[in-house]
């Protein structure tokens, strides 16, 4: 059963740069665009917008890469 997450909720994930922690902005179910970076998301693969803590800057990732906190 894939993972549900709701907005508002803090998770972490993993980038590059180490953990990165945030917030859930939203459930995306339609593809998108997000800083001119395509978002293949839909209603059978969705993919979450969440919002970093420290930076502000949002990004789309799949429910298996985040952690709820």
């Amino acid at each position: 059963m894939p993972k549900q997450l709701n907005k508002g909720d803090e998770v972490d994930w993993t980038t590059s740069q180490g953990k990165t922690e945030g917030k859930v902005v939203k459930k995306q179910s339609s593809p998108t665009k997000i800083k001119g970076h395509e978002v293949k998301a839909s209603a059978a693969k969705p993919q979450y917008i969440v919002e970093s803590d420290k930076s502000g800057r949002r990004a789309a990732h799949r429910p298996a890469e985040l952690n709820k906190r």
